[in-house]
């Protein structure tokens, strides 16, 4: 499969675009001398008009050998006169276009190839630039270079010929007209760039000032837990209003120099036209000139303040977009970047690899030279268990981060079997070899998505596409071609399904749902798939599946008293009030709970129930309960989060809307009053709150509400709530919700827990785990992987390289954030599924050494020993002093 991978950026930015746009300046170019002769006649057509259409005397005249008179010629004149408009701004249109379209290609080119430049920057470098100093380049900074892409060759050439054709036309009306015209050009051509170079010196210094703005504002961000802490926020207000004084002084000064050179340049442009009407007014007096040809020449000059003005733009764009091309490549061209050969698309799994690894005199040095490795030497076998053990800063986890290519050594070699790690492309240690660290990183998305993660180089097999979508595709590839951007099908299939050694998609589940066991994550996925929903269109057999499982369940005696299942014709209470009147999983937020008291649906089911005073005095009850019982808890007390329905924070509202009512009685509540009381009602649960404001009158009022709610459902709210059926799935809910289609029954003990047994039990016995688990599958790990705990993100990383399935596989200290039982039993199977592989281990735990082939230990950078276990596990050895000291 071709495809274009990106090149080294040029320093310059004329050279970057000449050498990826040649071609299509050089049509550009074509076109701009092409619409000159049109641009001359529109100026000399309308002294031809004044002097012969309308002020000629000589009719017929003979054109064509066809007589006209004089207004035959003057409509003939006005309509080539249009002709000429029309083919002008053709030439405009196209050009214009033609300019976007480049413009936008080159920056997408550019773009891409920094983004790829990201991608091969030394891992060291992230720890000097941030992510709030790159992303901003990638994104705001280069935007306005595509607008000048466009216009960098063209642009000053087309300008130009605007520009030179009016004062050729003046000339040849009259030289001195023409002779002043140039000359007022030739001084604004001398002065305007000579102020705008300190304009432009002041704009480097702003983009500067806003690069260090915007890390600085990323730094607070991602240390605003330690400023709470602290108490500096105050500290960091003044340092960025320091920066922000600065940008200001600097933008002032750019805008007052940038307005004085507008000034200036209106000046001289307006001085033309004084001399115009003086010396050409006189030379039409004198019968030196006629009036026709002072009227096309003021035209024509009239028309040379645009391309003018057009070409000083851009000149000021060329110095910005100079400035800002020359500070991005400069970011973006650090020391010891991977090369770019590294990374190119491998079609099929390299040889396995097998013989030794061997290291001679490896070392690896940070930024300001530290030795993190020193002098690092041995030779063992691939396919064994080594063991790396060593003090914090021992410089162990440095030795997994080179052994698994994460970082270039500063000087010696590593090499496996007769390969040099160094020169071994990503598509042998990416696929081959498997890091997992520390801080696993997950990717937005399912847990599907980050565990096949490992398996996405390069795509396997295009997309089942109509006729209509593959003709997009293909021009979507044509279109990153000509932007010089990668060619491959982001809609494909990329998993590597062979490497994790499956047939298809369901094989890979199986394969995922291993590896999840393997990590001790199991279980946490399993609860994730019961709270998950289902999408019933792609699994329809799983939710048939459920549907049986919720009639078994419903036969079994024991879940009689620990669930109140969900009857049409019954009030459920074990569930909210909102859930009894919808009696279904709102869609959308149309139906949200903390929204149906201002629903004008709802509202009007409430009215046509009678049910709306009613809830708004059951609102003013409960108000009144929770005010007196937590009026004086300190804010932010438990109590708040776990029984009322009012937050500490909106207390005082309620005090005051009550005293309201207490003094003017409910006609005195103004609507925001009522709808704020009308809420509460809505969250009211009469088994678990035991208020006494639902009783069996209020209940059975609801329940006819219920039915009206139902039968007066507009069309297009049809689809904002999924109603129960006891005989189908709904898809909105969770899966343990369609299982048990009802409420967990409060106070009876240990409800919640009998419960999940009962339906463990239930699905264990049905072979229906794993389906729980493929839905667990689904689950959304949220930004970085923020939906997960820390260990959870570990464990899936673990995970991850298991599927995998890498000849070798380096822990690097992963497991050191789990307790010690945990580690114990993850550590255990992955050396027992990786039997016969490559495994290299930087251990936390000295003591798991013992399991391990070939122990290393290091201090300060070196290795000080090395052996089996049983070698080294004795008195006077640092390996020794490292067990006493666990």
């Amino acid at each position: 499969m071709p495809v274009q991978r990106g090149t080294e950026l040029d320093a310059n930015i004329f050279r970057y675009i000449w050498r990826h746009t040649k071609r299509q300046q050089i049509v550009l170019l074509v076109l701009v001398v092409g619409s000159a002769p049109f641009l001359y006649y529109s100026y000399d057509l309308p002294k031809l008009i004044i002097n012969r259409a309308i002020g000629g005397v000589d009719f017929p005249i003979e054109i064509f050998d066809v007589e006209l008179e004089q207004v035959p010629y003057l409509m003939l004149l006005c309509l080539v006169f249009l002709s000429l408009v029309f083919v002008n701004g053709a030439f405009k249109y196209v050009i214009n276009v033609f300019k976007g379209q480049l413009g936008e290609r080159m920056l997408r080119r550019l773009r891409y190839e920094l983004y790829s430049r990201v991608l091969r920057f030394p891992l060291p470098h992230f720890r000097k630039v941030s992510q709030g100093e790159i992303i901003p380049m990638i994104t705001a900074e280069v935007e306005p270079l595509g607008g000048f892409i466009g216009d960098s060759f063209v642009q000053p050439v087309y300008q130009a010929g605007q520009l030179v054709v009016p004062v050729v036309f003046i000339m040849i009306q009259n030289p001195l007209l023409g002779l002043i015209a140039f000359a007022i050009i030739l001084v604004q051509g001398y002065l305007i760039p000579k102020l705008q170079k300190r304009v432009n010196q002041l704009g480097k210094q702003r983009v500067q000032a806003v690069r260090r703005l915007s890390d600085r504002i990323g730094e607070s961000i991602a240390g605003i837990s330690e400023i709470h802490a602290h108490d500096t926020s105050n500290f960091h207000r003044a340092d960025v209003a320091d920066r922000l004084g600065t940008i200001y002084r600097i933008r002032y000064e750019i805008y007052r120099r940038k307005f004085f050179i507008k000034f200036l340049n209106n000046f001289l442009d307006k001085l033309t036209p004084f001399f115009f009407y003086s010396f050409g007014g006189y030379l039409v007096i004198s019968g030196d000139m006629t009036i026709g040809a002072l009227v096309a020449a003021l035209n024509a000059y009239k028309d040379m303040a645009a391309p003018w003005k057009e070409l000083l733009r851009w000149y000021q764009q060329k110095e910005d977009s100079r400035i800002k091309y020359e500070q991005v490549i400069e970011q973006f061209d650090p020391e010891n970047m991977f090369e770019e050969e590294l990374q190119a698309i491998e079609s099929d799994r390299d040889a396995p690899l097998d013989g030794e690894l061997a290291a001679a005199n490896l070392g690896l040095a940070d930024e300001d030279g530290l030795r993190l490795v020193d002098a690092v030497s041995f030779t063992l076998p691939v396919r064994s268990r080594i063991g790396v053990v060593g003090a914090p800063n021992s410089g162990k986890e440095q030795l997994g981060q080179l052994l698994a290519r994460l970082a270039q050594p500063s000087n010696g070699s590593l090499r496996i079997g007769e390969r040099n790690l160094a020169d071994l492309p990503e598509a042998v240690t990416g696929r081959q070899v498997c890091h997992v660290g520390q801080n696993a990183y997950l990717f937005t998305g399912t847990l599907r998505d980050n565990l096949v993660y490992g398996l996405k180089n390069r795509p396997r097999r295009d997309a089942d596409l109509g006729e209509d979508d593959a003709r997009a595709r293909e021009q979507r590839l044509r279109e990153a071609s000509e932007a010089g951007n990668i060619q491959l099908d982001i809609e494909a299939d990329w998993i590597d399904y062979e490497s994790a050694g499956a047939g298809d998609s369901r094989e890979l589940e199986g394969r995922m749902i291993d590896a999840l066991r393997i990590a001790d994550m199991e279980a946490d996925v399993y609860q994730m798939g019961l709270r998950g929903t289902l999408d019933t269109a792609a699994r329809p057999d799983l939710a048939e599946k459920v549907l049986e499982a919720r009639l078994e369940l419903r036969g079994r005696s024991e879940i009689e008293n620990l669930v109140e299942v969900f009857d049409k014709h019954r009030y459920n209470t074990n569930a909210t009030v909102a859930e009894n009147l919808l009696f279904g999983t709102p869609v959308g937020d149309q139906f949200d709970i903390e929204g149906l008291a201002s629903n004008p649906y709802v509202l009007q089911v409430l009215d046509k129930a009678g049910l709306v005073d009613d809830f708004v005095e059951t609102g003013r009850k409960v108000a009144e309960t929770m005010v007196e019982l937590f009026a004086d808890l300190a804010p932010g007390h438990e109590f708040f989060e776990q029984f009322s329905f009012i937050s500490s924070e909106d207390l005082p509202d309620y005090q005051a809307i009550l005293s309201r009512a207490q003094r003017s009685g409910k006609d005195g509540l103004n609507d925001e009053d009522r709808t704020r009381l009308l809420t509460l009602p809505f969250m009211l649960i009469p088994a678990r709150h035991r208020l006494g404001v639902i009783d069996r009158e209020m209940q059975e009022r609801i329940l006819e509400a219920r039915a009206i709610f139902a039968e007066d459902l507009p069309d297009d709210l049809r689809d904002a709530v999924e109603f129960f059926d006891v005989e189908h799935y709904n898809s909105s809910a969770s899966l343990r919700g369609n299982l048990l289609f009802g409420r967990v029954a409060y106070g009876q003990a240990r409800a919640e827990e009998r419960v999940g047994e009962l339906i463990a039990e239930l699905l264990d016995e049905r072979g229906m785990r794993n389906d729980v688990l493929t839905v667990g599958l689904e689950f959304a790990v949220g930004v970085g992987g923020s939906r997960l705990s820390g260990a959870q993100r570990q464990k899936v990383a673990v995970a991850r390289c298991v599927l995998k399935q890498p000849d070798i596989l380096i822990v690097n200290e992963a497991l050191a954030a789990l307790d010690g039982a945990v580690q114990s039993r993850i550590s255990e199977r992955l050396l027992e599924r990786f039997a016969g592989h490559g495994v290299v281990w930087i251990l936390n735990n000295v003591e798991m050494a013992a399991h391990f082939d070939h122990v290393l230990v290091m201090s300060s950078g070196r290795i000080v020993e090395q052996g089996t276990y049983q070698d080294l596990n004795k008195p006077g050895t640092t390996f020794g002093e490292l067990l006493s000291n666990r």
